[in-house]
């Protein structure tokens, strides 16, 4: 799917502007339109609501391109985010990381925005607002992990680096049945890269991919360590409480840990 609308939402935070640059030179690569949403405190007076709109203002014409389209919303962030992605149909939604650790269920905005967001999310942790250059996709079997691929390939410009990495979890039995095992696995992902591949423009990033035995949180922390991917790519799993659990595994960590931009797809 192309990108044509992009969300960003704008808390006034540092954090915020990273996220509006990145918005916007997505907006830019992609020739879409860019909305930048605030959320304001309904308990907000006229002189605190014409201070904000005046700050977003200023940074909307600093960063955003223009016809940038502005939004200030009372409400809750978390709800007042998800009405708007369900009101607009953005293709992507983008955040600035705030660089805290929270507990799992912790209840968190960003928790609840990743957990009900119908769209991919961009979480903008990196301060670099030129196009990406490198990704990392964690890619399984599973088609969240199909999707979040496809459509980081799709994101991403032409010169830009896609790596797609497999982790075997170690299998038990025999030392010849381990190594049939992994062999089998290797040859269905390298038919489920081809299979993948086949339904992607033609333009568009380079590809690898590797296989790597272990676990899949040990074995993308080494891949991010030796890689330094700008943009991490994960699929996760529907919404409801099993997708909190999943979302709390892997995602969730890196949302709120991120060590470089990351997007997260349903």
């Amino acid at each position: 799917m192309a990108i044509q609308h992009i969300l960003v939402a704008h808390d006034l935070r540092s954090t915020a502007d990273l996220a509006l640059r990145r918005a916007a030179q997505l907006a830019k690569q992609h020739n879409a339109k860019l909305t930048v949403l605030h959320v304001s405190a309904a308990s907000q007076t006229n002189a605190e609501r014409e201070r904000d709109e005046q700050l977003l203002d200023n940074s909307v014409s600093h960063f955003a391109p223009a016809g940038s389209q502005l939004r200030l919303v009372p409400g809750r962030a978390g709800e007042v985010v998800l009405s708007q992605i369900d009101e607009l149909q953005p293709d992507l939604l983008v955040l600035g990381a705030h660089h805290q650790r929270h507990d799992l269920f912790s209840g968190t905005t960003l928790d609840r925005i990743a957990q009900g967001c119908r769209v991919p999310l961009l979480l903008a942790s990196i301060d670099d607002h030129q196009p990406y250059q490198r990704a990392l996709a964690a890619l399984n079997f599973s088609l969240c992990a199909c999707a979040a691929f496809s459509r980081a390939y799709r994101l991403l410009p032409a010169q830009a680096s896609l790596h797609a990495l497999h982790v075997l979890e170690t299998p038990r039995g025999s030392a010849a049945e381990i190594e049939e095992m992994r062999l089998t696995q290797r040859l269905l992902f390298e038919q489920l890269l081809l299979d993948e591949t086949r339904n992607l423009p033609a333009s568009g990033p380079t590809l690898s991919h590797s296989v790597q035995p272990g676990s899949m949180p040990g074995a993308l922390q080494t891949a991010i360590n030796s890689q330094q991917p700008q943009l991490l790519v994960l699929g996760c799993h529907g919404r409801g409480a099993l997708s909190q659990a999943l979302l709390g595994s892997l995602a969730q960590h890196y949302l709120h840990k991120a060590p470089c931009d990351v997007l997260v797809v349903r």
